[in-house]
């Protein structure tokens, strides 16, 4: 690692950001910039930040005020105009300002008392090409101005040394400038257009990059087949899916009949399966599960926790129950000595469909004739898997679940290396939740927790933390106490610092009815199904995505009973919040919830396994993926030609180093 700074506190900093090395820093653009041109006096507005450039014309004075430091003076800004200013917290503004010297002050003004509120002052004139200052995402120790020279020292010294991965015909046709000029644009602008003119730039060589890393999985993955089987007729599944508890929707057929097509074909399927909350991707994976065994294969379904992995075991021994199917359960916590058996079982080919977690592919689990591996929630995996599963056995084919659905035209963008089966539909127990936006003291919450425990139903309370906070978020420790001390054992505690054995505990008196109400962060969001839970109860309901508040609320009403999502907060501002009380469409609150972060925000929030970006933002950029995928498409045909071929190498090697780490 490259001593970047000569502070070890800063290097130590920088390193928890991920930047190691000077191509790190420059790649770490400003999240916004600060504009300090001048403003036009002329028509300024009540409560309108303003920069103003002038002279003070009294000495600063400092008011006597409990707790806070205030410092007062008049200013006279270049259009002759009088204003007075004030300062808070700045005790050392009473010696630092001069009469009759010029600063630049920067402010929110106050029509009716004609004042600026000071939040910054400068001396002298801010000279035109330092009027947009670049902020940057930092830690709180770290000081926004030690970035911006650290960014425009590296750019010097990497002088000559940066290269764009555009080829050149592209950099003409889309008149781009080259990547040096666009870094040093991005950390230190004249104007917003030189902002423009280099995220044009980035944002589009790492969307081509992108494009041409899914293109090259996806050509990489087709290559592979299968052993020749005898293909799977879709009417021999018919008394199986005849004999399923819910008649399978148009949706779930379509999917149903997508994914065994693809199982016929001699390459290897590679396909996500999407859809919201509560729409049957599970059924569906359990029909092509299915279908696998009858062309004598081993199939596998694994799931990201021990909680979602044993309730699709309890689900598989119910619907197979009629079936000679076998269904066995490996998790990290199942004992060494079933472990053993249940991997001898697996080898020797007794074992017809084994669910689990990541202990499906560790070195020591073998396969006889592993046909088809379903990745449930959240996992995205490139070429690394497929060698993981190819050294299992024979090639199998790849189901991957989503339960955030988001638009096809973008999933068909973002995700070119897989093919997409969607779920729009629901079954026929129609959900029936109401969400409700209360305060976090509300009498409405124990109201509605007590409807619920006089219905005989069950209740979640969720809250956005572990442990205490000074902020005043709440924390299910906080939350717990004050449940227990209203409902006593009624209560259960869930959260991610317990112990295996004690989640399983409390999360098998939850599903069993022994606790009605559970106590617990987030870890509920994936997959948890209890029928009997009608309510629901979100503290802090601000701190989370809007994907992940739909996620929770997907946890109510799955029987069809009139339920009641509450969305607790003390925030006046509650536009976020109402998308949820006005839709309960996935796909519009997933897009919503793009729309509302910045780029390289949105993995594990949105749930999707989306990809993560440095510069892209995967609603507003959308255009761009476009046009990138199409010219990632055309330089794959004309791979061969020696303009093409040092990227196209170069994307495979990104691939097999991004592979690397994730193995």
């Amino acid at each position: 690692m490259e001593k970047l700074t000569k502070s070890p506190r800063l290097n130590y900093l920088l390193g928890g950001m991920g930047i190691f090395n000077q191509y790190d820093v420059i790649n770490h653009l400003p999240h916004r910039y600060d504009d300090y041109s001048y403003t036009d006096e002329k028509n300024i507005t009540d409560k309108q930040r303003v920069v103003l450039l002038g002279k003070a014309i009294s000495v600063p004075k400092a008011i006597p005020s409990k707790g806070v430091s205030v410092i007062t003076f008049d200013f006279m800004s270049q259009s002759r105009k009088y204003y007075k200013v004030v300062f808070f917290n700045q005790p050392y503004l009473a010696k630092m300002v001069k009469i009759d010297e010029e600063y630049s002050i920067i402010g929110t003004f106050n029509m009716k008392r004609n004042e600026v509120d000071g939040q910054k002052i400068l001396k002298g004139e801010v000279p035109i090409e330092e009027r947009l200052k670049p902020v940057y995402s930092l830690p709180r120790d770290f000081q926004n101005y030690l970035f911006a020279n650290l960014a425009i020292k590296c750019l010097n010294e990497l002088q000559g040394k940066i290269f764009s991965l555009v080829p050149y015909d592209y950099l003409n046709k889309y008149r781009l400038v080259n990547k040096e000029v666009a870094l040093n644009w991005a950390h230190h602008p004249k104007n917003y257009k030189e902002v423009q003119q280099a995220l044009r730039h980035l944002k589009y060589e790492e969307a081509l990059m992108f494009s041409l890393k899914n293109q090259l999985i996806r050509e990489s993955n087709k290559s592979l087949s299968k052993i020749k089987k005898e293909p799977i007729d879709l009417d021999i599944c018919a008394p199986f899916i005849d004999s399923l508890p819910y008649k399978l929707t148009e949706d779930q057929e379509t999917a149903a009949r997508e994914i065994i097509e693809d199982m016929n074909q001699s390459g290897l399927m590679y396909r996500l399966l999407q859809g919201d909350v509560g729409t049957g991707k599970t059924l569906v994976c359990f029909v092509a599960l299915f279908a696998n065994y009858l062309r004598g294969d081993q199939g596998a379904l694994m799931a990201p926790t021990d909680a979602l992995a044993r309730q699709h075991y309890a689900n598989a021994l119910k619907l197979f129950k009629n079936t000679k199917l076998k269904v066995a359960l490996l998790l990290g916590s199942t004992p060494a000595s079933e472990k053993k058996q249940i991997k001898q079982d697996l080898k020797e080919g007794y074992i017809d469909l084994i669910i689990g977690t990541h202990a499906l592919f560790t070195k020591d689990t073998n396969y006889s004739s592993l046909g088809l591996v379903v990745i449930d929630e959240q996992h995205r995996f490139g070429v690394n898997q497929r060698i993981a599963l190819a050294s299992k056995g024979e090639h199998a084919d790849l189901l991957m679940m989503s339960a955030t659905p988001i638009p096809r035209s973008l999933a068909l963008t973002l995700y070119g290396d897989l093919d997409i089966s969607t779920l729009y539909t629901f079954p026929s127990t129609k959900r029936d939740v109401k969400t409700i936006i209360v305060n976090t003291e509300d009498e409405k919450i124990f109201k509605a927790v007590d409807y619920a425990l006089s219905n005989d139903k069950q209740a979640y309370v969720i809250a956005p933390l572990i442990d205490f906070s000074e902020d005043g978020r709440f924390s299910v420790e906080q939350l717990y106490a004050r449940y227990v001390l209203r409902y006593r054992a009624k209560v259960g505690l869930l959260h991610g610092k317990m112990k295996q054995e004690e989640k399983e505990e409390v999360l098998n008196k939850f599903y069993n009815g022994d606790i009605k109400i559970l106590v617990s962060t987030q870890v509920v969001e994936v997959g948890i199904d209890v029928k009997n839970a009608n309510t629901m109860i979100i503290y802090d309901a601000t701190n989370f995505g809007l994907a992940s508040l739909h996620q929770l609320r997907g946890r109510i009403g799955r029987d069809g009973s009139k339920s009641f999502c509450l969305l607790a907060t003390n925030e006046e501002d509650t536009d976020k919040l109402n998308i949820l009380t006005q839709s309960e469409d996935g796909f519009v609150i997933a897009e919503e919830d793009m729309k509302q972060r910045g780029p390289g925000e949105l993995t594990g929030t949105l749930q999707a396994g989306m990809p993560d970006f440095a510069f892209l933002n995967v609603v507003d950029d959308y255009k761009i993926f476009v046009v990138a995928r199409d010219d990632a498409k055309e330089i794959l045909k004309n791979k061969d030609e020696k303009k093409y071929q040092w990227l196209v190498k170069h994307a495979t090697s990104l691939i097999n180093q991004e592979d690397i780490k994730k193995a």
